[in-house]
Order: C-alpha cells, then sequence, then structure tokens
C-alpha cells in the first residue's frame, strides 16, 4: 500500500500554493497593470502574498474568494476591510455565512464600486489623481477651524463619484483617522494633516503601512529626517511624484489603446 507522509502532504501543498500565488500576481499585473508597472514586480509579489494571508484569516481558503480579496487590495488598498470607506465590505467579511456567500456579497459592492467610482476604464480614478496635485500646489482654502468642512469640500471637488458612494459618515470617520495618524507624526498644521487624510482617501486608510505604496511608509519612518516639517515636506513631494508616475504610465496606457 502506498502512504503519503506529512511532509510529502505539505510538499504537495505549498506547491500548489505557490502555484497560485504565481497566478495571483500575473493577475494582478494585468488586472492592475499601471499600479504593478510603478512598483515593481517584486513588491507587487510582497502584496499579493500579504493579500492571501489576510484572505485566511476571514476564512477565505477557495481561489475564488482569495482572488477577490487580492482584487479588493489592489483596488480600495490593503486594509479595505476595516475601512471607514467600506462599510459593507467590512460586514459581509464578518459575517458568519459560508466563504462563497459572503464573497458573492462583496462582489456585488465591488461591481458597483467600479460602476458608480472607479468608472468606464477608471476614468473616474485617472481624472481624481490628477485633480490632486492642483490641491497639493496652492495654499490651504480653509483653516483649521473648518478642517472636516473644508476637507469634505476639497474631496468632493476632487472625486465626486466617490464621496457620493461613501458618504459623509464615512468621510468624517476617515478625517479622524487621518488626524489622529497625522498627531502621531506630529504633523499640526492644515496642510500637514490634509496631506494624509488626502493620501488616505486616494490609498485607504492603511496607506500609512500599505505594501502597495511603500514610498509613504518610508518616508514617514525615516530617520534621517529629524523634524517633522521636513518630514511632511518630504512626503508630499514623494507623492508628487508618484502621482506624476502613475499619470504618465496612464498616458502611455491611453496611447497604446
Amino acid at each position: 500500500m502506498w502512504t503519503i507522509r506529512q511532509e510529502q502532504t505539505e510538499a504537495f501543498r505549498q506547491h500548489h500554493l505557490q502555484k497560485f500565488e504565481d497566478e495571483m500576481v500575473e493577475h494582478s499585473k494585468e488586472r492592475f497593470a499601471v499600479l504593478c508597472k510603478v512598483i515593481g514586480d517584486e513588491q507587487v509579489r510582497v502584496a499579493v502574498r500579504s493579500g492571501m494571508r489576510r484572505a485566511g484569516t476571514y476564512g477565505f481558503t477557495n481561489k475564488g474568494p482569495i482572488r477577490l480579496f487580492i482584487e479588493m487590495t489592489f483596488l480600495c488598498g490593503s486594509g479595505f476591510d476595516t475601512d471607514p470607506q467600506y462599510p459593507a465590505v467590512s460586514a459581509a467579511l464578518r459575517n458568519s455565512a459560508d466563504q462563497m456567500i459572503r464573497a458573492e456579497q462583496i462582489h456585488r459592492e465591488y461591481v458597483e464600486y467600479l460602476k458608480k467610482v472607479a468608472g468606464p476604464g477608471g476614468v473616474n480614478v485617472h481624472k481624481a489623481l490628477n485633480e490632486i496635485p492642483d490641491l497639493a500646489r496652492k495654499p490651504m482654502p480653509f483653516s483649521s477651524d473648518g478642517l472636516v468642512a473644508g476637507l469634505l469640500r476639497e474631496m468632493t471637488r476632487i472625486f465626486p463619484q466617490k464621496v457620493a458612494y461613501v458618504g459623509e459618515a464615512g468621510l468624517i470617520k476617515l478625517i479622524r483617522v487621518g488626524a489622529a495618524e497625522a498627531e502621531r507624526y506630529q504633523f499640526s498644521t492644515v496642510r500637514q494633516v490634509t496631506l494624509l487624510v488626502v493620501l488616505m482617501f486616494a490609498f485607504g486608510h492603511s496607506c500609512t503601512n500599505d505594501l502597495l505604496y511603500p514610498w509613504i511608509a518610508k518616508t514617514l519612518r525615516d530617520e534621517k529626517i529629524l523634524s517633522p516639517s521636513a518630514r511632511a515636506e518630504r512626503l508630499e513631494k514623494r507623492a508628487l511624484t508618484w502621482l506624476d508616475h502613475v499619470l504618465a504610465r496612464n498616458r502611455e496606457k491611453e496611447a497604446q489603446a
């Protein structure tokens, strides 16, 4: 009788896990080509691997639900599962239903987001990314007393489709998260707080720790930058540089279409 030893079973599992990871890397590079080209193949794999692990914490073991989890990660940021911008997704992940039922609920929300927010070919996202540098390059049009109202107004100007989708309550929660994160890094001016909130609005509330945007964490934790003002200034410059790369990739993609 042929007996499969435990180490053989584990080797078989690891082989198929690696094969699936490879598939998800290629899928992500095809589905989210611009972002993946900007961050590079190695970082794409790191992000995919992390997404697979996090999907498992929600009981997602089937390929379909894991693939969907990874797509949501690239679309909405690695912390989409706890982001106040996506409460319906968070609720679906945490309910007690079978993984396939939960994945169907999340997929419906995913399709709705693509339709109402991203637009055909991500046109609304591209337009919003073009608007962000304009905000960064001019004086803040509001004071600290009007921070919340001012940020809501600017987010509506930058990305009205997403504001309509998230709603005011979710955006106010996001602003509070951004303000708390700003305090953590001793960012005290309106411009500095706005910088973090807008990054979270664009890339997800966990962007300061997101493997898809490693330049943010690297800048915030750079021990060579000694003052909060210098750190905020460096982060703003790197954000604008990153946006320039993404927008250039978008233009290349459109020219090839």
